[in-house]
C-alpha cells in the first residue's frame, strides 16, 4: 500500500512512518499544505493521512482541493481539534475517518486498513479464535455475540495474535507493532499485556501460551497440543 501522509511536525511524521513501513508500506512524505494540493492528484496513492492544521494551506482546504477535482483515494483526517464541529466539517468536506491527537499509532494503522478495505469493497472481514470474533472494520471483539471491551493496545495486541492464530508471534514484532511515536512499548510491557488478556480470553475459551525465547501463540482451549503449554508470560 502506498500511503501520503502529510504532517508538518516532523518527530510525528518521522514516527507515523516508521510504523507504516513496518506494515510494509511506502510512504511519501510531506510538511506543508502547498506541496499537498498536487500530490494527491498527481500519484496513485492507496490512502492519504492528512493534518489539519498545515503551514502555507490549511488541511481541510487540501481536501476539499482534492475532493473537487475528482481525487476519490480515502483521506484520513488527523487533527488536535476535539471540537464536534471540526469533526462533522472535516466529514463533510470528503474526509473518510477522523482521529484526534494525540493517538496510539497501532489505531491509525488499523484505521487505515479499514479504509482500504472498504476501497476495495471489502466490508466484513471478521477473524475468529475459538468463541472470539474480531470485526476488524469495525474494530469489534466479541464471544458469543457480546462485546469483549479492551483497551486500544489490547485490541491490537489481540488482532496481531488472532491473525496469526496457532503459530507463533515473535516478541520482538509486537513491540514494533505496539510503540508510539511518543513511547516505546517495551518487552515488559508485552508480557504485561498478556497476562491481562491470558485472564481475559481463559474464560472465554481461548488460550495464549509463551513459547519461551520467541513469543506467544493463540488458540482455542482444547485444542491439540494444548497439553504443555507454555508459562505465563
Amino acid at each position: 500500500m502506498r500511503i501520503l501522509l502529510v504532517e508538518d511536525d516532523a518527530a510525528l511524521c518521522l514516527g507515523i512512518s516508521r510504523a507504516f513501513e513496518r506494515e510494509g508500506w511506502r510512504v511519501d512524505m510531506l510538511h506543508d499544505g502547498q506541496q499537498a494540493l498536487a500530490a494527491g492528484l498527481e500519484a496513485p496513492y492507496d490512502a492519504a493521512v492528512l493534518d489539519l492544521g498545515l503551514p502555507r494551506r490549511d488541511g481541510m482546504e487540501v481536501l476539499r482541493h482534492w475532493r473537487a477535482r475528482g481525487a476519490s483515494l480515502p483521506v484520513l483526517l488527523l487533527t488536535a481539534r476535539d471540537e464536534l464541529g471540526d469533526r462533522v466539517q472535516g466529514l463533510d468536506a470528503g474526509a473518510d475517518d477522523y482521529l484526534t491527537k494525540p493517538f496510539d499509532l497501532p489505531e491509525l494503522v488499523a484505521r487505515l486498513r479499514a479504509l482500504k478495505r472498504r476501497a476495495d469493497g471489502r466490508l466484513h472481514e471478521t477473524l475468529s479464535v475459538g468463541l472470539l470474533r474480531l470485526d476488524l472494520t469495525h474494530r469489534e471483539l466479541t464471544c458469543r455475540g457480546e462485546r469483549v471491551h479492551l483497551s486500544p493496545r489490547e485490541l491490537a495486541l489481540t488482532q496481531l495474535l488472532m491473525q496469526r492464530a496457532g503459530r507463533v508471534v515473535p516478541k520482538d514484532s509486537i513491540v514494533q507493532a505496539l510503540s508510539s511515536w511518543e513511547a516505546d512499548f517495551s518487552e515488559n510491557s508485552v508480557e504485561v499485556y498478556v497476562h491481562r488478556l491470558r485472564k481475559r480470553f481463559g474464560e472465554l475459551g481461548v488460550v495464549i501460551k509463551t513459547v519461551r525465547g520467541f513469543g506467544y501463540v493463540m488458540e482455542a482451549a482444547g485444542a491439540e497440543g494444548e497439553a504443555g503449554a507454555g508459562s505465563a508470560a
